[in-house]
């Protein structure tokens, strides 16, 4: 019977991927959100995000969600100093020598969004594991998981970068800035990224208020964080790299006392995830002015 289940979901998401974009997109809303999706007069943040998906196409988005790619715009508009250090870059896996690599290093794709290989002891690693996972990497079409369009043309690639640690000498927090037209309002702290069950978001507004938000799948900490020193390059630097962008969500890092660029992201959880409480998935879309054109291809 499991096998019967496994054949029939396998073939209805083969199905889906015949759908054009807006049927498979207010198809996926409906069945993670339970709400019909509403583009004639979007009101929601989560529906916002779905028409930006739709009708929003700047094309150099393309180049902002290339892991690769982005390094020379970061670089351009806030300078080299803030990237992690790149370590390589490949356009297959085989090409990786992994005895030129350091102890510690992060493998990520550059074209999805969510995988990534944490190498902390060279010697404890699975090579051929790893090897075979970021084949199966390269082969995704991740556009095609939520049709995320900027994903569409990106290079499959791997790169490799320095592994960093912050002051807790055992992850990185991520520091997350949601900005709406340059403008950031609301950041996320993501702490506990070792594991992907057990993350937990705490929200703050630009004072660092901790704010009464949540998302169900990611509880807030109990641990009182303080504001990171960098905070006010953060904002800083959130502003001059969303400007002119209707949403985008910039990410930081803090390690050594310096700050370090994460990603930018058009469509955080996609625009499936809940809040809690529900009102604010209607105060964040507030935020988002649409463009009056609509340019959806």
């Amino acid at each position: 019977m499991n096998k019967i289940k496994v054949f029939l979901w396998k073939k209805r998401q083969w199905l889906l991927t015949f759908l054009p974009d807006k049927l498979f997109i207010e198809y996926e809303y409906k069945k993670s959100t339970g709400q019909k999706l509403n583009l004639k007069n979007p009101m929601r943040f989560n529906e916002k995000i779905q028409w930006l998906k739709l009708y929003d196409r700047n094309p150099k988005y393309t180049k902002l969600v290339d892991k690769y790619e982005v390094r020379k715009y970061i670089e351009d508009k806030i300078g080299k100093e803030h990237l992690i250090p790149l370590i390589g870059v490949w356009n297959n896996v085989d090409d990786i020598d992994f005895n030129a690599l350091p102890n510690q290093f992060v493998l990520k794709p550059t074209h999805t969004s969510g995988d990534i290989i944490i190498c902390k002891d060279k010697n404890k690693l699975d090579i051929e594991q790893a090897k075979l996972e970021m084949k199966k990497w390269l082969k995704r079409n991740y556009y095609k998981v939520h049709r995320e369009w900027p994903y569409k043309n990106v290079q499959p690639r791997i790169i490799c970068e320095k592994y960093m640690v912050d002051e807790s000498g055992t992850e990185l927090k991520d520091y997350k800035f949601m900005c709406f037209k340059g403008e950031p309002k609301l950041i996320l702290l993501c702490y506990n990224r070792k594991s992907k069950d057990n993350l937990n978001i705490n929200f703050y507004d630009n004072n660092w208020n901790l704010l009464d938000l949540y998302r169900p799948k990611h509880p807030p900490s109990s641990i009182i964080f303080k504001k990171p020193k960098q905070f006010s390059k953060m904002m800083e630097y959130a502003r001059v790299l969303s400007k002119d962008v209707p949403f985008l969500r910039v990410d930081f890092y803090e390690a050594n006392e310096q700050l370090y660029f994460g990603e930018l992201t058009f469509y955080p959880g996609s625009g499936y995830e809940k809040f809690v409480p529900d009102s604010y998935d209607y105060l964040l879309g507030s935020w988002i002015e649409l463009p009056n054109e609509r340019r959806y291809t």
